[in-house]
C-alpha cells in the first residue's frame, strides 16, 4: 500500500508548490560524458560549509570533479576517481519520512541524467529501505546508502534492484558475536526481541548458527516483548527476570532499547554480571543514548567507519559509484542512461538493471574490498565491537576483517589502572598457575589473536616498564584439567569469570606472614576464587575455604629409568657367588678327585696299567687330565682329552655331563636377561626411609630435592627438618627443569606432587623416567578449589564437583588429559643389538685371562733359561723334576713292594700247579706215542 500511495504521488507534478524540472536544473553544470551522482542528505547532517541552492522543498547544489581533483566538497576523500568528470548534485531533505523521500528522489532523477545515488542518513526504517529498493528497481539506478550503522533487511529483493548497503547485515552481525562468545566460551544465551519488523529474520539466522553446531550453543530461552502493551514496564521486568541467562541478545530499535534497558536497570540485571548485545538496523545511533541508561557490559558490532564523519562516507560512496561507472564505461564504450520516472514499469534500462550488480562486484578502495553480492551487502565487510568503558565512552575492542575476528584482552575495561575488581554478584575473579596437565598456557593465535576452542582466554600480569607505567596485560590462551572442570563449573554454577595467571607463578606459601600465590590472591581477595594443581593442606584451609577434593593426590617420588646397558660383571649375575664358588671351586675339584681315585683304583686303570707294566706307554690318567676333562663338559669344548678306562669313573664323569647341561642351560637363560637390561630401580618405604634421612650412609650420596614454596616442601619442612636441609642445594626451578636434571644424572631422585609426576611419567618421551613403586603415594591428600573464607560459593561449587564425580566426568577428564603410553609396572620388551656394553665383562675376563697367561708364560721361560742351569751348577735337582721324580719313584717301589711279597706268598703252590700240570701233559703225550 505505501508503494502504491508513493507511485500515485509522483505520477503528478514532481516537484509540487509549483516548481518545474527546469528550475531544478539552473545553474548545475552538465557536459556529454559527464557523470551525475546525486547525494541526499538530511537537513540537520548536511556540511554547513557545502553550497547550497534553495528550489522549492528541497536544497540543491552542485560540485564538478575533474579527474585530476578529489572530493574536494567531501572532506578531501583519498578515494581516487579515474574518469574524465563528475558532477555532484546535493540534495538537502528537510523531511525524511517515506512520502518526502520518494517524491524528491523521483523529482531529482527526472530532472537531469543520473548515473547513481548516495544516500546519506541511516536506513532506520524498513519503508526507507523499501522505497529505496523500489526506486533502484524501477530505474536501474544503483543507489548507495552510507549511513555508517546496520544495514536493513528488506526480503525479498525487488528484481533488478541495484540497491547497495555499506552498513553491516543482521547476519554479519550475529556472525561476529557468535565468535566473540565462542572466544569467551559463553555457550549459555538468551534471546530477547520486540516485534521490531525484522525479529523473525533475527531468530532465524540465530538458528542457523547454532543448529547442527560442534559447539555446543545453549539457547535458554526465547523472550519476545510487547512494549506497546506494557507502557509502565512491569511486565518487561518480569520478563527479563524470568531469564537466567547472563548473556543476552537484544533486537529492537533504538526507541524500544531505551525502554528495554531502563526495564533491565529496574530489574537489576544492568550490572557487569550481566552481558547484553545489541543487534539489528535500527540500533545504529544506539551510542547516543544517554550512558547512564546502558547497561555496563553493552556490545554493539559496527562497521569500520562508524566514526566517520559525513563527508568521508559520503566521498566512499561516491568512489564506489564512479568505479562501478567505470567499470560500465569500459564494457559500453559510454555511460549508460538510467530510468527518468520512477511510474515507469517497462523502460530499457531494466534489462540492463538485472545484472548491474555484477559491475559492483570487484571493488577496491583504500586497500580495501567492497565488493557488494547479489543481496545489496558487502563480501568482506570490516566490522568493529565496540563497549563502554569506565568512563562510559565507547572504545573498540575488536575488529573483524576478511571473517577473523580480532580481539583486544582484556575484552572490556572491567579493570581500571589498578586492576580493581568489579561488584558484580555473578562474575568471579579467579587464580590460577601453569601446570602441565591442569593448566597449560599457550600464546594466541598471532594472526587473530583468538584461543582455539578447548582453551579460554587468561590474562597475565607483565611488569612494569622503565617508566614505572601499568603494562596492559598479554593476554594468553588457558587449557587443561583444571580449565574444563571450570567451565563446567561455570555453566553449572551458573557464573563468569575472569581468568589470570598469579605474577609470582607459586601455589600458595606463607613468609614472613605474607601469603604468596594462589592462596595469597585469595587471601587478599584479589581472586573470588583459585583453581589448579593446589593441594588442600591444614596451614591452607585456616585462611581459605576449600572445596571437596576431585583428584587425589599426595607425595611421590620420581627417578631416571637406566639407559639399557649393563655392568661388566653382569655375566656372572646368573649365578650368586656362592654358586660359583661351589661349581669351581668345591664340585669341580672335588669330583675331579673322585673320578681319579676311582681310575687310579681300577683295573684296568692308571694305577693296574703302572703295576702291571704290561703296556708300557699306556694310560697315564692324572688329576690335571681329570680337572680338564670335567672343564672341557662343562663348557662343551671339543678339546682334545682323555677319557678314563674304570668304569666306575665313566659313570662318574656321565654325571658330571648331565649335571653341566643343567647348569649351563640355567645359565644361558638367565644370561639372556642380565645382558640385554640391567633396569635400576630404587624403592623406598617413604619419606622417612634411611636414603632420604642419613643420604650419606650410602656412596655417593643421594641427590634428590623438589620445588619450592609448595606443600610438598612445607610437609618435608615441618616433619623432617634433616632431610629439608640436605635437600634444599638440590631443589629444583620446575618439573621441565627437575626432569632434564633426573635424565641427565644431576638429580638421583625428584619429590613432588604425585599426580603431577604421574602425568610427567606417562607423556615422556623415550620412557625415560618413573615414579617408584608404581606411582606408590605418601602423604594422600587431594586437590581442591580454594574460595575465600565464608564464600556463598563453597556449597555450590562442592554439589557440582560431587555431580561431576557421580556421572563420571571427572574420570573422563582423567582419561582424556592425565592418561599416557607409559607405565611404571610395565616395559616394553623391544629387540635390539647387543652392543661393547653389553659385552664388557666377557672382554675384560678375556683381558685378564691373557694377562696371567702372560704371567705364566714368563714365569716357565724364567725357570727353564735361568733357574734350572743355576741348579745344575750346583748340583742341585730341579725342584719340580725332583718332586716329580719322587714321587714316581715312591709309587713305583711301593707298588713294587708289594707286588713282591705277594708273589711270594703264591710261590709254591702256583709252582706245584705247574709240575702237576707238566706231568699230566707228558703222560698224556706218550700214551699217544705207544698207541
Amino acid at each position: 500500500m505505501l508503494l502504491f500511495a508513493a507511485l500515485t504521488t509522483c505520477s503528478s507534478p514532481f516537484l509540487g508548490d509549483g516548481e518545474d524540472a527546469s528550475k531544478l536544473s539552473l545553474g548545475i553544470p552538465h557536459r556529454a560524458g559527464t557523470l551525475n551522482i546525486a547525494v541526499v542528505f538530511s537537513g540537520p547532517s548536511y556540511p554547513s560549509d557545502m553550497p547550497r541552492v534553495v528550489l522549492g522543498g528541497p536544497y540543491i547544489g552542485a560540485t564538478y570533479i575533474s579527474s585530476s581533483s578529489g572530493l574536494p566538497g567531501l572532506g578531501g576523500s583519498p578515494y581516487h576517481i579515474d574518469v574524465k568528470d563528475v558532477n555532484i548534485i546535493h540534495v538537502v531533505l528537510n523531511e525524511t519520512s517515506p512520502r518526502s523521500l520518494i517524491l524528491r528522489l523521483c523529482d531529482v532523477l527526472s530532472s537531469l541524467p543520473i548515473h547513481g545515488v548516495v544516500y546519506e542518513e541511516e536506513v532506520t526504517s524498513r519503508a526507507v529501505a523499501q522505497i529505496l529498493d523500489f526506486i533502484s528497481a524501477q530505474t536501474s539506478v544503483p543507489i548507495v546508502g552510507v549511513g555508517g550503522g546496520a544495514a536493513l533487511v528488506h526480503t525479498p529483493k525487488e528484481s533488478g534492484s541495484t540497491f547497495l548497503q555499506l552498513g553491516s547485515s543482521t547476519a554479519q552481525q550475529l556472525r561476529v558475536i557468535f565468535e566473540v562468545l565462542e572466544e569467551y566460551d559463553w555457550t549459555s544465551f538468551s534471546l530477547v526481541s520486540t516485534r521490531h519488523p525484522g525479529f523473525e529474520d533475527f531468530l532465524s539466522f540465530v538458528d542457523a548458527i547454532t543448529d547442527g553446531s560442534f559447539i555446543g550453543w545453549e539457547r535458554r530461552s526465547v523472550v519476545l516483548l510487547n512494549l506497546t502493551e506494557d507502557p509502565g514496564g512491569a511486565r518487561t521486568k518480569r520478563q527479563l527476570k524470568e531469564n537466567g541467562a547472563q548473556v543476552r541478545l537484544l533486537y529492537c530499535s533504538k526507541e524500544e532499547a531505551d525502554i528495554v534497558f531502563r526495564a533491565a536497570k529496574g530489574a537489576g540485571l544492568a550490572g557487569p554480571s550481566y552481558i547484553w548485545f545489541a543487534v539489528g538496523p535500527s540500533l545504529s545511533g544506539l551510542e547516543y543514548l544517554a550512558p547512564e541508561l546502558l547497561p555496563l557490559s553493552l556490545f554493539v558490532v559496527r562497521p569500520a567507519g562508524w566514526r566517520d564523519d559525513v563527508r568521508r562516507r559520503t566521498g566512499r560512496g561516491v568512489a564506489i559509484l564512479t568505479q562501478g561507472a567505470m567499470a560500465m564505461r569500459r564494457e559500453f564504450g559510454s555511460l549508460p542512461h538510467f530510468g527518468t520516472d520512477c511510474t515507469s514499469y517497462f523502460n530499457e534500462s531494466r534489462t540492463l538493471g538485472g545484472s548491474l550488480h555484477r559491475y559492483f562486484s570487484n571493488i577496491t578502495l583504500g586497500g580495501r574490498d567492497y565488493s557488494f553480492n547479489s543481496d545489496g551487502y558487502l563480501v568482506n565487510p570490516s566490522l568493529v565491537v565496540i563497549a563502554l568503558n569506565r568512563e562510559r565512552n565507547w572504545e573498540v575492542v575488536g575488529n573483524w576483517d576478511d571473517g577473523v575476528l580480532r580481539m583486544r584482552y582484556p575484552f572490556w575495561s572491567r579493570y581500571g589502572t589498578f586492576l580493581e575488581p568489579p561488584d558484580g554478584s555473578l562474575h568471579l575473579r579467579v587464580a590460577t598457575l601453569e601446570e602441565r596437565p591442569f593448566v597449560i598456557v599457550e600464546g594466541a593465535d598471532p594472526a587473530s589473536g583468538t584461543c582455539i576452542r578447548d582453551s579460554v582466554p587468561c590474562r597475565k600480569q607483565l611488569n612494569m616498564s622503565e617508566s614505572h607505567e601499568v603494562v596492559a596485560p598479554l593476554k594468553c590462551c588457558c587449557k587443561g584439567f583444571c580449565i574444563d572442570i571450570l567451565k563446567r563449573l561455570a555453566k553449572t554454577v551458573g557464573f563468569t569469570y575472569d581468568l589470570y595467571l598469579v605474577t609470582n607463578g607459586k601455589h600458595g606459601k606463607k613468609i614472613d606472614g605474607v601469603w604468596n600465590g594462589m592462596i595469597g590472591e585469595v587471601v587478599y581477595r584479589r581472586a573470588d576464587m583459585a583453581i589448579g594443581s593446589l593441594t588442600i593442606n591444614e596451614e591452607r584451609s585456616e585462611v581459605v575455604d576449600f572445596s571437596v577434593p576431585f583428584v587425589e593426590t599426595g607425595i611421590s617420588v620420581m627417578v631416571s629409568r637406566s639407559n639399557g646397558t649393563v655392568s661388566p660383571s653382569a655375566f656372572l649375575e646368573p649365578y650368586s657367588p656362592a654358586v660359583w664358588v661351589m661349581m669351581f671351586v668345591m664340585c669341580l675339584t672335588v669330583v675331579a678327585v673322585t673320578v681319579f681315585i676311582f681310575e687310579f683304583f681300577s683295573p684296568v686303570g692308571y694305577n693296574r696299567s703302572l703295576a702291571s707294566g704290561k703296556k708300557p706307554g699306556g694310560s697315564k690318567f692324572t688329576i690335571g687330565k681329570s680337572i680338564w676333562l670335567l672343564w672341557a663338559l662343562v663348557f662343551n669344548n671339543s678339546v682334545p682329552v682323555e677319557n678314563p678306562r674304570g668304569t666306575t669313573s665313566k659313570i662318574m664323569v656321565l654325571i658330571w655331563a648331565f649335571f653341566a647341561v643343567i647348569f649351563l642351560a640355567s645359565y644361558t637363560a638367565n644370561l639372556a636377561a642380565f645382558m640385554i637390561q640391567e633396569e635400576y630401580i630404587d624403592t623406598v618405604s617413604g619419606l622417612s626411609d634411611r636414603k632420604f634421612q642419613r643420604p650419606y650412609d650410602q656412596y655417593p650420596p643421594l641427590k634428590f630435592g623438589t620445588v619450592p614454596n609448595g606443600s610438598t616442601e612445607k610437609n618435608i619442612r615441618s616433619n623432617y627438618p634433616d632431610m629439608h636441609q640436605y635437600m634444599d642445594k638440590y631443589n629444583q626451578k620446575g618439573v621441565e627443569e627437575a626432569i632434564n636434571n633426573l635424565k641427565t644424572g644431576k638429580l638421583d631422585a625428584f619429590i613432588y606432587d604425585a599426580a603431577v609426576l604421574n602425568y610427567m611419567a606417562r607423556k615422556d618421551e623415550g620412557c625415560k623416567v618413573m615414579t617408584i613403586g608404581s606411582g606408590k603415594v605418601f602423604a594422600t591428600t587431594g586437590y581442591g578449589i580454594a574460595l575465600q573464607k565464608g564464600s556463598r560459593w563453597k556449597r555450590a561449587v562442592d554439589l557440582a564437583l560431587l555431580q561431576f564425580v557421580g556421572d563420571d566426568e571427572i574420570e573422563m577428564l582423567e582419561r582424556l588429559w592425565l592418561s599416557g603410553i607409559c607405565h611404571n609396572d610395565k616395559i616394553e620388551v623391544m629387540s635390539s643389538k647387543l652392543d661393547i656394553d653389553n659385552m664388557a665383562g666377557v672382554f675384560y675376563m678375556l683381558l685378564v685371562a691373557m694377562g696371567l697367561s702372560l704371567l705364566v708364560f714368563a714365569w716357565e721361560h724364567l725357570i727353564y733359561w735361568k733357574l734350572r742351569h743355576c741348579m745344575g751348577h750346583t748340583g742341585k735337582l730341579d725342584f719340580l723334576l725332583a718332586f716329580s721324580r719322587v714321587s714316581t719313584c715312591v709309587v713305583h717301589v711301593t707298588s713294587s713292594h708289594h707286588f713282591k711279597l705277594k708273589s711270594t706268598k703264591l710261590l709254591p703252590a702256583r709252582r706245584i700247579k705247574s709240575v702237576k700240570k707238566l706231568n699230566e701233559k707228558t703222560n698224556k703225550n706218550r700214551l699217544e706215542a705207544v698207541e
